[in-house]
């Protein structure tokens, strides 16, 4: 990571453009190491390091996936959200990183400033990690392509990996720039007022044409989505966001539903659907219930029967968080990296 800094620098994971595709490479390949190994089966690689998870944000795979990978690595995580910290009240994200970087080894930030991830990189003095901005999620990118090419045949054609939503999404901007360096085919189908941003897109291009990837934002989902060997969605509404907001971006996002019918116009029978979670596919949860009483529809962004199909990965990318998270910790503070092996 950090290819462009000096060689004892800090290894952060600030954004997805902070790799190389030699490094990639690396971490994919320590990911399916620690995963062939188990949760018992690594050494303590970690032992005695401290990592804090300073969270601006909620979580459920995110934390546990940074708990879990650093309990089996021999690691130990503090959780600080805002209700325990003075981070934005009353004490700067530059004197917090100061002072975190005093007590652990490393700090991943989950929050919603791009910026608070560059000013801790800046001055913690230890590596820093972005588990989510309102920008990037490249944690999540890691375990999106690891699932990838899991369920995909190396000896065929590039995947070709379909976006249909919100362009705007951080997700789909860490899917861009890393899937490009894996030589994807990706395709973004949005609504034009909710594209990805252009300096992004230019970043993804730039890897693509290394690559020999290919990248295609469009408002036509059915072009996006012909012979697609995996179609993404993410939630169309983002947390704490505005309820005045709801209506207007549900007509816009409406047609970029991934039901029965649209996966279909794939026109293939092994086509896969992945999700980040969480996700409102039913009215189980309380904002599912609450989106079915405004609209009428029983699962947003992806219909019940989709989430719940064969063709849905989305609990094995919920599990690839940790082994993808437990790739960037090694390659980040283990000596040696990425010479890992197993007990």
């Amino acid at each position: 990571m950090n290819a462009t800094t000096a060689p004892d620098a800090p290894r952060h994971l600030r954004k997805d453009s902070d790799l190389s595709a030699a490094e990639v490479e690396t971490l994919l390949s320590l990911a399916r190491t620690v995963k062939a190994a188990g949760r018992t089966g690594l050494a303590p690689h970690l032992a005695g390091r401290l990592i804090a998870l300073l969270f601006e944000k909620p979580s459920t795979r995110t934390r546990a996936a940074f708990e879990t990978a650093a309990h089996a690595l021999g690691a130990h995580c503090t959780y600080i959200d805002p209700a325990s910290s003075h981070l934005g009240d009353s004490e700067s994200v530059e004197d917090t990183g100061r002072v975190l970087g005093r007590y652990y080894d490393a700090i991943a930030f989950r929050g919603f400033a791009q910026g608070s991830v560059e000013t801790l990189a800046n001055h913690a003095g230890v590596p820093v990690w972005n588990a989510l901005t309102d920008t990037w999620h490249p944690t999540q990118a890691l375990a999106d392509l690891l699932t990838i090419e899991e369920h995909h045949d190396p000896a065929g054609p590039p995947a070709r990996v379909c976006f249909a939503g919100d362009g705007r999404d951080n997700v789909v901007h860490s899917l861009l720039v890393s899937g490009a360096m894996r030589g994807m085919d990706l395709r973004i189908a949005c609504p034009g007022a909710l594209s990805p941003e252009p300096g992004i897109v230019a970043i993804a291009q730039e890897r693509a044409a290394q690559s020999g990837g290919r990248i295609l934002i469009t408002e036509d989902v059915g072009d996006a989505i012909r012979d697609a060997d995996f179609v993404y969605a993410d939630v169309w509404l983002s947390m704490g966001e505005d309820r005045g907001a709801w209506e207007d971006r549900i007509r816009l996002l409406r047609p970029y539903r991934v039901d029965r019918p649209l996966l279909e116009r794939s026109g293939n029978p092994d086509v896969r659907f992945l999700h980040c979670l969480p996700s409102t596919h039913d009215r189980r949860s309380a904002l599912g219930d609450q989106l079915f009483r405004l609209t009428g529809l029983e699962g947003m962004e992806v219909s019940d029967d989709v989430f719940r199909s064969s063709a849905s990965l989305v609990f094995d990318q919920a599990e690839n968080r940790r082994h993808t998270i437990a790739a960037v910790m090694l390659h980040s503070l283990a000596e040696g990296a990425p010479g890992i092996e197993e007990r």
